[in-house]
């Protein structure tokens, strides 16, 4: 007992005394008894097997049997269309990645479900191409995302707090691996995936500029892009839509081209007439007045309800009275005629007026409308269709016009389908061609509505104050001829006047407009050579070079004109085909460094603007501002002066008015005695102003009624040369980049023969700065000022 009872308190000692034991070198301490776990760790178990994914045996599909279903997902639910290449492509992804259960597991309609969707984020037209590279893409980055035929599920980013319906793949750059950090940005990029994968790079700087607004420089979101650059679309007739040229272009294309050219004008006027209530007969048409009116594009009355005759249906029809739609143009003999897709028929234009009066110019060469008779001639040969004189042949007699009109141009919004309400532009996809993308840079549906917001973030604080203030502004100046010394004083002057004040208010953007010298260059003219040309373009960077905060601060935008090489070289001068390209690089490596030098002195500011560039450009170009928001071309010609030269003349009216024998002269005054909606009367499509009027009463100075002119002929013609071939030359293959439509919500003419202006017409502000140094004037320089929050400009002047 007493050795036992001696046993315990030792084992009880030994237990409560017991020696320290080292610190184990592992950094987690065991686990105590107390929670029944072992003092030593357990070892990890081994790494979980990667789960393989089903294989899915793939099958060759025969594009024919899944066009039910794509016809069903792409045409039927997202009013798409499908190209036989695009089909063949789609089989062979269907049949590769989801096997033989496309059909009876329903995987093919989920998978063409998502790549119909994608399309259309990234901002594709109503044509799906299988040779675009967006649907290469789509198709690339939707491989990651199927398991086993099916797509993989999204739940877990549905349920991170996300109450919004989203896509639910993103096809855009954040497109990652399946890391923790990338789960956690997906929900925000997949916010964002429409207007990033539509418009490049655009979007991505919305929520830098939301943050620090005053650092962000405009021409972050400018382009300058060139005729060449340009998209070639051709309007489809049968399919109501715009779609890629088919052949490759060139300049020594085939002779059917130029038949292609006539024939895109004339369908493209042709829909925009068509889509206009005034064109469209209602089921109970009240009786119509055959005569022209002044009416606006954008209205309609009960009394006009205007009905298009083809040509060739006017066999038959002696004494009735018809409205045409044709090409102006001179047969073989020399006669006046009109041209459609269906024939030619002789005009009479002795008692014809033009609508509205002396308020447009008609040459040949533009497409017009002629409201009058049909008078066939007396023989007695048959009716039918003889000669070479048109597309389908001349058809005997001829058509006595009573009224000759432009057709009247549609405004960009509904083109595009925009509707305004609250003062907010809205995308409306009843209406229009907001799919189509026009310049490249995106459709209006699929980024039109980001870029609007971005826009009232970046430039809405530029012009608080009113107009002419802030960096969104654009400088444009005309008929710069650097081979003057008088020209480099005026530039001086005028570049001293934007420095002097703060870097923040220099403008963005300066557009020089040539010819850049006086006389032909390398043409055995007054310019001289290559050499002496070179040494103009030096003066012109040793003036730059004093100015290296505007160098830094903005870009300069060079467009040649007709005395500019190498088209100079060989036209000494005269109309060089249209559109043409820039001034060569052999002449611009001063100015380049120019710029380059002053970028490089700027660079230990802390400041993070964009350095200054130059570009040299074709002729015509567009600048594009924030997407499809602001559309401004470019476009130097000697118009007004070839409009003079080649218009039709009409008949004085008499002041006494119309004799009583002339049953012309009745009819005429009839119809001015109609009675015509206030509506129209007051129709902005009238004349080129803020208020329509009579002109003839209005005591506007002949200027303005020049320029007044020069608009509505052009917008009216929605097109930048409308003149025969061999009066102005046009590359056929790329006339579409002289296209105006939809109309642009700016268009600089700078023509050195007309009168400096800047007026709106149809909501498209139109500007000509004339001659950067006025004739006749001594010292006294002349530009246009173009404000981009309000769209508008101002002609200045400044004495030197």
């Amino acid at each position: 007992m007493s050795e036992s009872a001696s046993a315990v308190p030792s084992r009880t000692t030994s237990l409560l005394e017991s020696t320290p034991k080292p610190v184990p070198s592992d950094p987690i301490p065991s686990s105590s008894p107390a929670f029944a776990t072992p003092a030593n760790p357990i070892p990890p178990p081994p790494p979980p097997s990667k789960r393989t994914a089903p294989s899915v045996l793939s099958i060759s599909l025969p594009p024919a049997t899944l066009r039910p279903l794509a016809f069903r997902t792409f045409t039927k639910k997202h009013n798409l269309t499908l190209t036989s290449s695009a089909l063949q492509l789609l089989a062979a992804f269907i049949g590769k990645h989801c096997g033989s259960g496309w059909r009876e597991e329903g995987l093919a309609e989920k998978v063409l479900e998502e790549i119909a969707k994608a399309w259309k984020s990234k901002g594709g037209g109503v044509i799906v191409d299988g040779d675009s590279d967006h649907l290469k893409s789509i198709l690339h980055s939707l491989q990651g995302f199927i398991s086993g035929g099916r797509l993989m599920q999204q739940g877990s980013l549905s349920r991170q707090g996300s109450f919004q319906r989203q896509p639910s793949f993103n096809f855009g750059d954040s497109l990652v691996s399946d890391s923790s950090e990338a789960s956690s940005n997906r929900r925000f990029d997949l916010s964002r995936e429409t207007s990033r994968s539509s418009i490049g790079g655009f979007a991505s700087h919305l929520d830098e500029a939301n943050e620090d607004n005053g650092k962000k420089d405009i021409r972050r979101w400018m382009t300058v892009i060139g005729a060449f650059e340009q998209p070639r679309l051709v309007y489809n007739v049968p399919m109501k839509h715009f779609e890629k040229a088919s052949s490759a272009p060139s300049l020594m294309p085939d002779p059917s081209h130029k038949t292609l050219l006539f024939r895109n004008r004339y369908n493209l006027i042709h829909q925009r007439l068509l889509r206009m209530e005034s064109f469209q007969v209602p089921t109970v048409a009240p009786p119509r007045n055959h005569s022209l009116q002044r009416s606006a594009s954008t209205m309609s009355t009960p009394q006009h309800a205007y009905k298009l005759t083809p040509i060739a249906n006017l066999l038959g029809r002696n004494g009735s009275t018809h409205l045409l739609l044709g090409l102006l143009a001179f047969t073989p003999v020399g006669s006046l005629a009109l041209m459609d897709l269906t024939g030619t028929i002789v005009l009479d234009l002795q008692h014809a007026r033009p609508v509205p009066e002396n308020g447009a110019w008609f040459t040949p060469g533009m497409i017009v409308l002629v409201d009058g008779i049909y008078e066939e001639e007396n023989s007695g040969a048959g009716h039918t269709l003889g000669g070479a004189g048109g597309v389908g042949g001349t058809i005997p007699g001829k058509f006595i016009g009573f009224s000759v009109g432009g057709p009247p141009c549609e405004r960009r919004e509904l083109t595009l389908g925009i509707s305004i309400t609250d003062n907010e532009q809205k995308s409306n996809a009843s209406t229009g061609f907001g799919w189509v993308d026009f310049l490249g840079v995106g459709s209006e549906r699929s980024s039109g509505t980001t870029m609007r917001r971005l826009e009232k973030t970046v430039v809405g604080r530029a012009s608080t104050s009113g107009m002419g203030e802030g960096r969104g502004r654009i400088l444009i100046m005309g008929q710069v001829n650097i081979d003057s010394a008088k020209t480099l004083q005026a530039l001086k002057r005028v570049l001293g006047t934007y420095v002097s004040g703060p870097a923040e208010e220099i403008p963005a953007l300066f557009v020089l407009f040539g010819s850049f010298v006086q006389h032909a260059a390398m043409a055995q003219s007054g310019s001289g050579g290559s050499i002496e040309y070179k040494e103009n373009f030096n003066a012109l960077a040793s003036v730059l070079t004093e100015y290296p905060t505007i160098l830094r601060a903005a870009s300069f935008v060079f467009v040649p004109g007709d005395n500019d090489p190498w088209a100079s070289a060989w036209s000494a001068g005269s109309a060089t085909p249209l559109p043409r390209r820039g001034v060569p690089e052999l002449f611009t490596s001063r100015i380049k460094r120019a710029f380059t030098t002053a970028n490089a002195e700027g660079r230990n500011s802390k400041d993070e603007d964009l350095g200054g560039e130059a570009i040299w450009t074709t002729n015509p170009a567009r600048v594009s501002l924030f997407g499809t928001t602001h559309e401004i071309v470019l476009f130097r010609d000697d118009m007004s002066g070839r409009l003079r030269r080649n218009a039709i003349d009409f008949e004085a009216l008499d002041s006494k008015g119309p004799e009583e024998g002339d049953d012309r002269g009745r009819e005429i005054h009839e119809t001015q005695d109609m009675d015509i909606d206030e509506a129209v009367k007051s129709a902005e499509s009238c004349v080129p102003a803020t208020k329509a009027k009579d002109t003839s009463s209005s005591g506007l100075s002949f200027d303005t009624l020049t320029a007044r002119k020069l608009i509505k002929t052009i917008l009216d013609q929605g097109y930048l040369s409308p003149f025969p071939l061999p009066t102005r030359p046009v590359l056929w293959d790329y006339a579409g980049a002289l296209q105006l439509y939809p109309l642009p919500t700016a268009l600089v003419l700078a023509d050195p023969e007309a009168p400096p202006f800047a007026m709106g017409y149809e909501g498209c502000h139109v500007m000509n700065p004339g001659r950067f140094v006025a004739e006749g004037k001594r010292g006294i320089a002349k530009w246009v000022e173009y404000d981009i929050s309000i769209k508008r400009g101002k002609v200045k002047e400044l004495a030197f």
